[in-house]
């Protein structure tokens, strides 16, 4: 009833768009024919125009555990009305310690401290200072170097889009950071297309990190940083043994390996992190989005033991590390984070996607042979559905497609002429079906 209320009111208010300068948004299309969700529950918004959409992408890569689900709207509630603000510059409040240790609980391996941020590009930057910092208080100042890959995405921070390797994210923005190299992305059709899960071909990729060594002295290098599964380039898969390759080349050479897993943690792959799936610990791993169900923004950088206590020197007040952010550590941020901790784990979200996973692959493959289509990628419950570009129009077909699907109840992604789709996990296997047929019906018109 009172959701009802809520769209309804939001129907009446006169549409003055003007103001709101959109992020990642061609804003001149999107005033012309604005798409604007007033409510949502579970697996659906709803459209000003009263119709129920279906969330193909958890929001934005985010909402695993459904829309307003009640245990997190509850926890944020309650938080609001005890302790709505405390500073975490000197100070702290008991729920930051412990979501942190909670978060411990279930991070891979040596994973053992937690930076609070507020999103994945903070987390991004962070992990890439603490990387610096890092071997600067070894006495290893000379490792500067920082190594991302080519269709990387780390956010839309300084540090973010020098690692980064997606041209439009950085072309307007001058040189960035100094000493950054890239090494090359895994995605090949013509070796890999419409494989089921990890691709056999291409783990041989991760050797070209031995020739950045080669080239620019091993001595010289702080950190390798990829996305164990690249989301925001187009559902990039890693080849069978690339990231147990990637492992190998950085401990050998005294490099830390980044994992930056803001999509692909709190279960997008059927376990808690990429890194659990995979079976490859990294030494800095970040993450966001799905931390907190995409309820209250919020983000965070894992850390091994042995790095935090590398920056536990010098007399007891002084401060260790001079980075933070306002809202490290919000106090309704971590009941959101605790509150969706549970719910992953009493709703048993996490397995419930594990057991989705083959019918997904299924669904996803059965688009093969179908008009524009010339890959499809899937693991866990994401997927990708790269389509032929029109000539001389790139990113138009899929945005097409996103459009047409839109109009037919579904909410999908786009990232150049791929489709991607990667929704909560509260999901069943009709949403599955409406997804997909959905897409096939929309690409049988085209």
């Amino acid at each position: 009833m009172v959701k009802t209320a809520v769209a309804e009111r939001h129907q009446s208010i006169p549409n003055d768009l003007e103001n709101f300068w959109m992020p990642f948004t061609a804003n001149r299309q999107f005033k012309q024919q604005p798409r604007l969700l007033v409510a949502a529950e579970g697996m659906h918004y709803t459209s000003q125009d009263g119709r129920k959409i279906l969330d193909g992408t958890a929001g934005l890569w985010c909402c695993n555990a459904g829309h307003a689900n009640p245990k997190i709207v509850e926890a944020v509630q309650r938080q609001v009305k005890t302790l709505d603000f405390a500073p975490s510059f000197q100070m702290g409040h008991p729920l930051e310690f412990e979501f942190a240790a909670r978060l411990a609980d279930i991070l891979p391996g040596e994973l053992d401290h937690v930076f609070f941020t507020n999103s994945g590009s903070e987390s991004a930057d962070t992990a890439l200072k603490i990387a610096l910092a890092y071997h600067q208080i070894r006495g290893e100042g000379i490792r500067s170097r920082l190594v991302g890959r080519v269709r990387g995405y780390h956010g839309v921070g300084f540090g973010g889009i020098s690692v980064g390797g997606l041209p439009n994210n950085r072309k307007l923005f001058g040189m960035g950071l100094p000493g950054v190299s890239h090494l090359p992305h895994t995605h090949n059709l013509q070796h890999n297309a419409y494989a089921r899960g990890q691709p056999e071909w291409g783990a041989h990729l991760a050797d070209e990190l031995e020739n950045l060594v080669a080239l620019n002295s091993a001595e010289t290098i702080a950190a390798v940083i990829v996305e164990p599964l690249a989301g925001s380039a187009g559902v990039l898969l890693p080849p069978k043994g690339y990231l147990q390759r990637l492992r190998d080349i950085c401990d050998k050479h005294g490099i830390l390996l980044i994992f930056d897993e803001v999509i692909t943690g709190f279960g997008r792959l059927g376990a808690n992190f990429a890194s659990h799936y995979f079976g490859v610990q990294p030494d800095i791993v970040t993450f966001a989005k799905g931390m907190t169900s995409g309820v209250i923004p919020m983000g965070g950088v894992a850390v091994r033991k042995g790095i935090y206590d590398t920056f536990m020197q010098g007399p007891e007040h002084a401060i260790e590390f001079f980075h933070g952010y306002t809202y490290s550590g919000h106090p309704m941020a971590c009941a959101a984070g605790l509150a969706a901790l549970d719910v992953y784990v009493k709703d048993g979200l996490i397995e419930h996607a594990a057991g989705l996973a083959a019918y997904w692959e299924d669904a996803v493959h059965s688009l093969k042979g179908l008009p524009h289509v010339i890959d499809l990628r899937n693991l866990g419950i994401i997927a990708g559905i790269e389509l032929e570009p029109i000539a001389g129009n790139p990113t138009l077909r899929a945005t097409q497609v996103f459009l047409k699907c839109y109009e037919r109840g579904l909410l999908t992604r786009t990232t150049a002429d791929i489709l991607a789709l990667s929704p909560p996990l509260i999901l069943e296997k009709g949403h599955i079906d409406q997804m997909f047929e959905t897409i096939a019906d929309v690409l049988r018109d085209m």
